[in-house]
């Protein structure tokens, strides 16, 4: 304004010099964050919902826990009217009466669900039932439903409020499985039929049951093995499981009630259920994945981290192709996971340790190698980045620091298992170069020795990456100085 003033008029200049500051929020705003908004071309989440839906079979009902996973489903129904046979039952709003309710009208193509509990039992009452245990024996699940069900004040307690709430008479159930039932109904393949168990055995952990966990227990009491039942996964509580984790199959994204017991890992917990190697290919070879692997979209913090999901399932399919000997169906596995997720999009490179491992297994040592340079690279770039900082702000950051480099030591191991022994020097020199940066957190016998590392004994890990999944704070920083 003082610049312009001696040449246009003060009336004009005033308002015309306001005009274009007000403008420049606005316009520099929408220049620099454009792209991260716009969401236009981007079809991950409807590729998403698509991915599992066609995880369940025809006519299933499958139990969603978040919005992630809930909402992107119904817009595929509602809207596209893709795969209407499946009902979704989000086990969030399953604790209101109007959407117990709903679940319990026909929608699209999808039956009601099966229950017994009426309106009466759940409108303003019983948002939740307590254990008032008469038997520590199991009792068949019908029998635990009709206990809660009823009305007799001796099976009811008393709140401080004055308020009557049914309970349940111990925490042990058992849901019966007519084989038949289940091999008719295509709940399991007839090549595992001899793997069906006859009941499966079900503890509560908790003292009280939610409505929402019970609305769900009285839908598969009531089922009768007569639809197949599925969980979309994305949280690891017992409960959101109905206490059943030993009983699942994963099914491409979703998980599937199957009366075959298998049982938990406890040194890898998140990798749940069995897989039907033979069934999971051809569902997933099915998906489509739409333009994720595309250069020209934003790939969102919300698209990169549902990468993980999909990566660590295609890695156990892999892993479960090799041990049975399938190397061809493997490599198809592999690569299709790399063509549809590229390192340079989608991050979470400890991930990409199973396919660089997987690689090696189906004896396609250059993808691996290069896969491997590809995933080095990105932890080489993020250790120089944090080098560049003052002592002070790096022990800020030291959990990151130290992931970082003991997941770069991760590939070391895992290179040291396939490559010879001049490779893998090479390779722990430039290692030992990035271990320097941080001399004040490393103490020199933490360095990488190539020849230790190839002559002990390697424990055989499964190229899922049974070591992916420890929390953070897990990891040991034993060798941070005090």
């Amino acid at each position: 304004f003082d610049k312009l003033r001696s040449k246009i008029s003060a009336k004009v200049l005033a308002p015309a010099i306001t005009v274009v500051c007000l403008l420049c929020v606005p316009v520099l705003m929408a220049s620099e964050n454009w792209n991260d908004h716009d969401r236009s071309g981007r079809d991950t989440a409807f590729t998403m919902a698509k991915m599992y839906l066609d995880s369940v079979d025809k006519n299933g009902i499958i139990f969603t826990i978040g919005d992630n996973d809930t909402f992107a489903l119904w817009y595929v129904q509602q809207v596209e009217k893709y795969r209407t046979d499946v009902r979704i039952v989000n086990t969030s709003l399953l604790a209101t009466d109007w959407y117990i309710d709903q679940m319990k009208r026909k929608a699209f193509d999808s039956d009601a669900v099966p229950s017994q509990l009426t309106n009466d039992f759940y409108n303003g009452k019983n948002e939740a039932i307590l254990l008032k245990e008469v038997t520590q024996d199991t009792i068949p699940i019908k029998t635990w439903m009709n206990y809660v069900q009823n009305e007799d004040p001796r099976t009811k307690v008393e709140m401080q409020s004055g308020t009557m709430l049914n309970t349940f008479p111990t925490r042990h159930i058992s849901i019966p499985v007519d084989k038949e039932t289940v091999l008719k109904n295509g709940i399991v393949d007839r090549k595992d039929a001899d793997k069906i168990v006859k009941e499966i055995d079900v503890t509560i952990k908790d003292r009280v049951v939610y409505i929402n966990r019970l609305i769900m227990l009285d839908i598969i009491a009531n089922n009768n093995w007569e639809r197949p039942i599925y969980f979309t996964g994305g949280s690891f509580g017992d409960d959101d499981y109905l206490w059943m984790k030993d009983y699942l199959e994963l099914d491409g994204m979703a998980y599937k009630l199957v009366p075959i017991k298998t049982p938990i890992d406890p040194r890898n917990p998140f990798d749940m259920g069995r897989i039907d190697t033979e069934k999971m290919y051809n569902i997933v070879k099915k998906w489509d994945w739409g333009n994720m692997s595309s250069p020209d979209i934003y790939h969102d913090p919300e698209t990169r981290k549902n990468s993980i999901s999909y990566r660590s399932n295609l890695a156990r399919l892999t892993e479960n192709l090799i041990n049975e000997g399938d190397t061809i169906h493997a490599k198809e596995i592999l690569d299709m996971g790399m063509k549809q997720m590229p390192v340079e999009y989608f991050e979470y490179y400890t991930l990409l340790e199973p396919f660089i491992r997987g690689y090696y297994e189906v004896n396609e040592p250059q993808k691996a190698r290069d896969l491997w340079e590809k995933v080095a690279t990105k932890y080489q770039e993020n250790l120089k980045f944090y080098s560049s900082w003052n002592v002070d702000r790096q022990y800020n950051y030291a959990d990151d620091i130290i992931t970082d480099m003991e997941r770069y030591r991760a590939l070391l191991d895992m290179m040291a298992r396939y490559e010879d022994e001049a490779t893998v020097r090479k390779k722990a020199d430039e290692f030992n170069n990035y271990i320097k940066l941080f001399s004040h957190f490393y103490r020199d016998e933490e360095q990488f020795n190539a020849e230790e590392n190839m002559d002990a004994p390697q424990e055989m890990q499964g190229i899922d990456g049974s070591m992916q999944n420890v929390p953070l704070d897990s990891i040991s920083i034993d060798s941070l100085e005090e």
